[in-house]
């Protein structure tokens, strides 16, 4: 069980959790400086205590009982003032009786999580971590990092090697699950002794997405997802070599400019307009390209691959426009799809993700799901912060918390590239009802989107000072009314939101 008195700092950017007397000099995921790092707790009330009265975190949901919300949101870190009163209808809680056993499949953020969050819950609770992957956990999103010679290996795992033994956590690395027995409550290993549950929590993450081009599989075409595949990459030898990165995404970029950083002479392929089009509007992603070329990187918009060329081994990547980008290494860079095989299998509904409800249950009660393979309200997050939230209340729920998770704002920070970039929320606006604010000065972009009043996206590529406060403006719908009337210039907007929103 952890230390009750261990302090905790939680990176409001990226959601990155810092154990230790103070929090670091930048997080070690999104690069955020201290100053973007607030108190956070694990505390967790015993879903037994009896119920006087419920309040709800406006920034993540956390339901608490008690006649009074709690200092600080044991979730999310967020303050007492950012609770409201909640129903006391309408959130079943999944059962307060003692859990013996509990299975998680994946050992990514959201499985960790998880396995974390039910020992600070329910100490007593047995819990076995299964992991396809022979390494111990690591932070996944720092291979890019790792792939640029920034990082170190073992600079990746998500805990030091003894915290398992330490917590109580059974891990078990190399266990490829066969399937998995809902009715027998049991998950069927490939090489190892079946794993019994009295509750399972699926985080089996996602997969690359391959498109359909012939010549998908010649040698030399790869992803990146694991660190296998990083070093499958190092393996060769990168200086001068020819490298072609497919899809202009988040993923793309940054290991584009990995690559770069390696000194291999890197093309970029973005089928798009402009580069991150998820994340960015057209000005935006435009802005972007300049510094990618700075960094040594081509680019090339609208380029849509129709095949990769060669005979064994990749020697190039054909476009639609019948021109070739001669290659020797591809890295096919275009999204992810759940890991919802198993799920399936087993017959819990499944969509795209395996569909849970706001307790992240699936459609069978003692099965939850969180991460990258969950899909709630329609929504596959695929990003740390949600992965970590959602483990951790799933982890909570699965000893009988009954917390609800109701969504958070999609947001996204960019690494390698030497620019600070920073993107939530919904960058374009639907209709009239909507106010903008742009301003693009010195190489350096703001964009900020209002409804009712209400920040509900943004943009900030050059400088990402500001991140903190607005993600917090939107999370905690703090209404701008008086602002808008002035008709503030962007800069003149960023400066209020992060002098008059509260980070702590």
């Amino acid at each position: 069980m952890s230390d009750p008195n261990e302090k905790a700092w939680r990176c409001t950017v990226c959601g990155y959790v810092h154990r230790g007397a103070a929090p670091p000099d930048e997080c070690p995921i999104c690069d955020a400086p201290k100053e973007a790092f607030e108190a956070h707790t694990t505390e967790v009330r015993p879903a037994a205590q009896k119920q006087v009265q419920r309040w709800r975190c406006l920034n993540c949901s956390y339901v608490h009982s008690g006649p009074n919300p709690p200092p600080v949101c044991p979730v999310c870190g967020a303050a007492a003032d950012c609770f409201e009163p909640a129903a006391e209808a309408g959130i079943e809680a999944p059962g307060a009786r003692k859990v013996g056993k509990i299975a998680i499949v994946g050992a990514g953020v959201a499985g960790l999580a998880a396995a974390e969050a039910i020992k600070d819950t329910s100490p007593e609770t047995a819990v076995t971590l299964l992991s396809k992957e022979k390494e111990y956990p690591y932070y996944r999103l720092n291979l890019t990092r790792y792939l640029a010679g920034e990082m170190e290996a073992s600079h990746l795992p998500l805990k030091p090697e003894a915290w398992y033994a330490q917590r109580g956590v059974d891990l078990q690395l190399g266990a490829e699950v066969d399937r998995i027995d809902p009715d027998g409550r049991t998950v069927k290993l490939r090489d190892s002794e079946d794993v019994r549950f009295d509750r399972l929590i699926l985080t089996a993450g996602a997969h690359p997405f391959m498109p359909a081009f012939p010549g998908a599989y010649r040698e030399g075409v790869t992803n990146l997802r694991t660190l296998d595949d990083a070093n499958r990459i190092l393996g060769t030898d990168l200086s001068g070599a020819r490298c072609v990165c497919i899809g202009g995404g988040l993923l793309g970029l940054e290991t584009a400019g990995a690559l770069a950083r390696r000194d291999a002479r890197v093309t970029l392929l973005e089928g798009h307009g402009w580069l991150l089009p998820r994340q960015l509007n057209s000005t935006a992603g435009t802005l972007l390209a300049q510094y990618a070329r700075e960094a040594g990187i081509e680019l090339r918009a609208k380029a849509r691959t129709r095949e990769i060329l060669g005979d064994e081994r990749v020697r190039g990547v054909q476009l639609e426009d019948e021109s070739v980008v001669e290659a020797d290494l591809v890295i096919v860079a275009t999204g992810v799809r759940p890991n919802s095989y198993l799920a399936r299998m087993a017959g819990l509904e499944v969509n795209k993700g395996v569909v849970v409800d706001n307790l992240l249950r699936s459609s069978m009660p003692d099965v939850f799901a969180s991460g990258d393979v969950a899909e709630h309200r329609g929504v596959l997050y695929g990003t740390w912060a949600p992965a970590q939230y959602q483990g951790s209340i799933a982890g909570m729920n699965a000893v009988g918390a009954g917390i609800e998770f109701a969504g958070i704002p999609r947001s996204n920070a960019l690494k390698v590239l030497q620019v600070e970039l920073f993107s939530i929320g919904q960058i374009e606006p639907e209709d009239a009802s909507y106010d903008t604010i742009d301003e693009e000065t010195d190489g350096r972009y703001v964009r900020l989107v209002f409804r009712d009043s209400h920040l509900v996206g943004a943009i900030l590529l050059g400088d990402a000072e500001s991140a903190p406060s607005v993600k917090k403006a939107i999370e905690n719908r703090t209404d701008f009314s008086r602002l808008l009337q002035k008709r503030p210039t962007a800069r003149e907007a960023v400066e209020h939101v992060r002098t008059n929103v509260s980070e702590g």
